[in-house]
C-alpha cells in the first residue's frame, strides 16, 4: 500500500534503502554508520554506493554504483551538501529514485535535514510521515556544424560563460524559434525553478518556487542594463549561439564542462526526468528559505537606535 502526502504524491514502500555520502568528509563515517545501523534494526535493505564505501571503509553492505542503485533501490539517503546531492540526483534521475538530503554542515536548499536531528525525522518518515515534492531538470546538447558534440542534465543550471582571462562574450538567443536578443556580457545562466536559489540567485535572478513550471534566464553583468532576468515558461526551447568571444564553455551544475566554439549552439529544454524529494513532516519550503536566506534575523533594538 502507498503512503499517501499532503501533496496528493504517493510514496511506494520503503524497503531497499541506498546511502550515499559525501567522499572524505570529516566525521561523515560516524554519520553513515549509525544510519545503516538504524535502517537494519528496522527492517531494511541497506545499500552502499560504491565511493561511498571505498571512501570510508565500511563493510557488511551490498556496494552498488549508481546505475545499479537506480535499478534496484526504493530510495536513497544523501549526506553531504547540495553539491553531493546534485552530483547523484542527476545519475538517479533517468531511474525515479525518491532522494532523503541529510545536511553534514549547514542546512541545504536539497539537503535539508539537519544532521543533529537526523535518527528521529528518518524514524518518522520511515513509518510513513512522509512529504513528496517533484522537482524539473534540465537537458542541453552542444551542436557544431549541425552535430550534437556533448550533452548533459542540469538540476541547478546551464550556464554558457566567458574564460576567465577573456573579455566579454556575444551570445544569441532564440526562444522557441523567435529571436529574443543578442546580448554581450560575462555569460548567461539558464536555471530550474530548484537552481533559481543558487548561481542564478547571486546575478540578480527571480526566485522561483520549486512548484513552479519555469525557467530563469539571467545575465551575468550585461554590457547593457536593459538586458533583465526573465522567466520563460518550463516547454520553451532555448538556443544560445557563441557568436563572439574566447575560451566560451558551457557548464552543467558547475560539474560537466565542454568548451565552445564561435558558431556552437547550445539547446536547452526540459527534461523528461524529474526528481522526487521526500521530507520528514512540516517540511516547508519557505522555511528553509528563511533559515538559508537570514529572513528570520532582524536588527537589534540596540542597532536601531544608533
Amino acid at each position: 500500500m502507498s503512503l499517501p502526502t499532503p501533496a496528493g504524491l504517493p510514496v511506494p514502500p520503503l524497503k531497499t534503502i541506498a546511502i550515499i555520502g559525501k567522499p572524505m568528509a570529516a566525521g561523515i563515517a560516524q554519520s553513515l554508520s549509525e544510519i545503516a545501523d538504524f535502517l537494519v534494526a528496522t527492517g531494511h535493505d541497506v545499500v552502499l554506493e560504491n565511493e561511498t564505501a571505498l571512501s570510508t571503509g565500511m563493510t557488511g553492505y551490498r556496494q552498488m554504483t549508481p546505475a545499479q542503485i537506480g535499478a534496484s533501490v526504493d530510495a536513497a539517503i544523501v549526506v553531504g551538501g547540495d553539491g553531493t546531492m546534485l552530483g547523484i540526483a542527476r545519475q538517479l534521475a533517468p531511474f525515479d529514485v525518491p532522494l532523503i538530503g541529510i545536511n553534514q554542515g549547514r542546512l541545504g536548499f536539497m539537503t535539508d535535514i539537519p544532521l543533529e536531528r537526523m535518527m528521529p525525522l528518518l524514524a518518522e518518515m520511515l513509518n510513513g510521515k512522509i512529504e513528496s515534492e517533484r522537482r524539473s531538470l534540465l537537458e542541453g546538447v552542444v551542436h557544431r556544424d549541425g552535430q550534437p558534440v556533448f550533452n548533459a542534465l542540469a538540476f541547478n543550471d546551464v550556464v554558457v560563460s566567458r574564460g576567465a582571462g577573456s573579455g566579454m562574450v556575444e551570445l544569441r538567443v532564440d526562444v522557441d524559434g523567435h529571436f529574443m536578443y543578442n546580448q554581450r556580457s560575462d555569460g548567461l545562466i539558464v536555471a530550474t525553478p530548484t537552481g533559481s536559489t543558487a548561481y542564478s540567485l547571486s546575478a540578480g535572478g527571480p526566485l522561483l518556487h520549486p512548484s513552479l513550471g519555469g525557467i530563469v534566464l539571467v545575465p551575468i553583468a550585461p554590457h547593457a542594463l536593459s538586458n533583465r532576468p526573465i522567466v520563460l515558461p518550463d516547454y520553451s526551447e532555448i538556443v544560445i549561439t557563441v557568436i563572439s568571444g574566447r575560451d566560451t564553455g558551457v557548464n552543467f551544475d558547475m560539474q560537466s564542462l565542454a568548451s565552445l566554439q564561435l558558431h556552437d549552439r547550445v539547446v536547452i529544454r526540459r527534461s523528461a526526468h524529474t526528481i522526487t524529494f521526500l521530507h520528514p513532516p512540516g517540511w516547508s519550503y519557505y522555511d528553509t528559505l528563511r533559515e538559508k536566506l537570514h529572513w528570520n534575523e532582524y536588527p537589534s533594538v540596540e542597532g536601531q537606535l544608533k
